[in-house]
């Protein structure tokens, strides 16, 4: 079956005065997979995601998500994506069932805070103040508020950034099974790990260009291929897996 894309991006070009942020970068999502966009600080991912997410104008190219233009349907496509705050900014005293409430009120959508709380396993958390929650909770509540509108697309912008080892693998668990249920998922990081275990697909961005389109599978054999070796010998589990281990396998951040 050949794979439909979801979010087309043809030589997308993003300048800030003279500073080129984004230089010509194209590449497509495909529905119903992880996405990544990897590359360090100043890369041009986050741009990239504004742009697509119709929260900043491009210089120039075309982006167009699910069949609509970034320029004549952002509207349309608002209604269609799922968008997580990088610094989520909850009013501070209200709890969690009165921000779905509000958040559901924002998008004029009928959900419970019951059914939105249940799909991120924070059900126990419903009279709790964000500000309460571990890290690991908030970004799970976070990526709720994502959800309420039934999106096709959310995007998730360096989602684990901060968390424990078992919280971060909670949250694996959570963009997986999001994705299994249909929704296409797209997500910056920079923990190279991570994208090797979450990502059906990664794109490397560099300098505003993308250097690299492919599985994570099929780039690591390609390296190997060439002869390449890790310095050190890979082993069967790695430090996190110890850590887990150590600190018990049914242990769940609270």
């Amino acid at each position: 079956m050949v794979k439909q894309p979801i979010i087309t991006v043809k030589n997308l070009v993003k300048n800030y005065g003279d500073f080129a942020a984004v230089k010509g970068i194209s590449f497509e999502v495909y529905d119903g997979e992880i996405f990544g966009l990897l590359g360090p600080n100043g890369a041009g991912k986050t741009t990239t995601l504004e742009i697509i997410e119709t929260l900043r104008e491009k210089t120039s190219g075309e982006v167009t998500v699910d069949g609509l233009s970034i320029e004549n349907d952002a509207d349309k496509i608002k209604q269609r994506i799922g968008v997580q705050l990088q610094a989520a900014g909850y009013y501070p005293n209200l709890n969690l069932s009165e921000l779905i409430k509000l958040f559901c009120g924002l998008y004029g959508i009928d959900k419970t805070p019951a059914e939105m709380l249940e799909k991120v396993a924070l059900t126990d958390k419903a009279k709790s103040k964000y500000k309460d929650l571990s890290g690991g909770q908030k970004q799970r509540f976070s990526i709720a508020t994502t959800l309420i509108n039934n999106p096709k697309i959310i995007f998730l912008d360096e989602p684990t950034t901060g968390l424990d080892p078992q919280a971060r693998r909670n949250l694996w668990d959570l963009i997986r099974e999001i994705r299994d249920s249909g929704t296409t998922v797209v997500i910056t990081t920079h923990y190279m790990d991570e994208a090797e275990e979450l990502c059906d697909r990664v794109a490397f961005v560099d300098g505003g260009h993308i250097v690299g389109i492919d599985t994570p599978n099929h780039f690591i054999d390609q390296l190997v291929a060439t002869g390449f070796e890790r310095k050190k010998q890979v082993k069967l589990a790695n430090l996190e897996d110890v850590f887990i281990n150590l600190t018990g396998k049914e242990w769940r951040e609270g």
